[in-house]
């Protein structure tokens, strides 16, 4: 199929691209790399009457690390392609976005699908989502009224849902930078490389410098609505002090799927599977990231 008809506009400053937006009247859409918007529109699931195109914008198409009162950050312009990230050598202050970037769709798509861009679609099987709330990342968005922040777990209310509205844009997003005595985790299983996850699992654990857990949290994808965040540091403890850590941590990430996991069964895989799924790679990644955390603070 093709698309349905659409004006085409390419402001030259996120000013005019914000005044473009607006006078669509709520029915435009922001086109950045297009690798999700234009396959939606192709099926004519989604027939947007005009697309405003910031890709030119190269005050956007940024990476940088800043500083904020929480830290350091990675900040993600909009117009950042993945595979710019991918292969930056500052991205690699956020060791969660080398593990799941790999497994965003495939090269070819990354070249052209932006960071912000996945973030701002908000599939419920896409990985940069769960790793914006796996690390509590803030997404600045921008309108008519003005700029705000939003924490990733308030920005996505939803299967393709979120916070944004019709006239605003999500102009970047910051990474926490990680810290001493830090360790994660990322796995997913899917049909191909490059398929959304039936399941897949983000991890983060923190220690103290006496080697003490100090906080713990598992990001599931692929398995609700949107990604879904737990935290899991009573958890992490009790199963360090056992001495088998991923065995241990087993049971409690069994009873915590069957929490998390609320996708119905499809031809791909039943509810109960997904499950399983969750358990096991929950139990290895908080493993892996246990055993990071705690070699990062030796």
């Amino acid at each position: 199929m093709k698309p349905a008809p659409f004006a085409y506009i390419r402001p030259a400053t996120l000013d005019d691209a914000l005044s473009e937006l607006a006078a669509t009247g709520g029915d435009g859409k922001v086109l950045a790399g297009g690798q999700s918007l234009v396959p939606v529109m192709a099926l004519r699931l989604g027939r947007p009457s005009t697309l405003v195109d910031i890709s030119g914008l190269r005050s956007l198409a940024t990476i940088e690390r800043a500083s904020s009162h929480d830290g350091d950050v990675l900040r993600i312009g909009a117009a950042t392609r993945q595979r710019q990230a991918e292969r930056a050598t500052g991205a690699s202050a956020v060791p969660l976005l080398g593990m799941a970037l790999p497994f965003v769709g495939h090269r070819e798509l990354r070249s052209r699908g932006t960071v912000c861009g996945s973030l701002a679609h908000a599939d419920p099987g896409a990985e940069l989502p769960a790793v914006a709330c796996c690390l509590g990342a803030t997404l600045h968005v921008t309108g008519p009224a003005g700029r705000r922040d939003l924490m990733a777990a308030e920005f996505f209310q939803g299967a393709m849902t979120t916070s944004l509205a019709a006239d605003e844009i999500l102009e970047a997003v910051s990474f926490p930078v990680a810290r001493d005595g830090e360790g994660y985790g990322f796995a997913e299983v899917a049909r191909r490389h490059g398929d959304f996850a039936l399941a897949g699992v983000v991890t983060r654990v923190r220690s103290s410098a006496a080697g003490d857990i100090t906080e713990a949290s598992v990001s599931g994808f692929g398995v609700s609505d949107r990604p879904v965040t737990r935290d899991v540091t009573p958890l992490v403890r009790a199963s360090a002090e056992a001495g088998d850590v991923e065995s241990a941590l087993r049971g409690g990430t069994a009873a915590l799927a069957a929490d998390v996991v609320d996708t119905a069964g499809d031809v791909h895989g039943s509810q109960a599977y997904r499950r399983r799924l969750f358990s096991v790679l929950a139990a290895r990644e908080l493993a892996r990231a246990y055993r990071a955390c705690m070699g990062a603070a030796a």
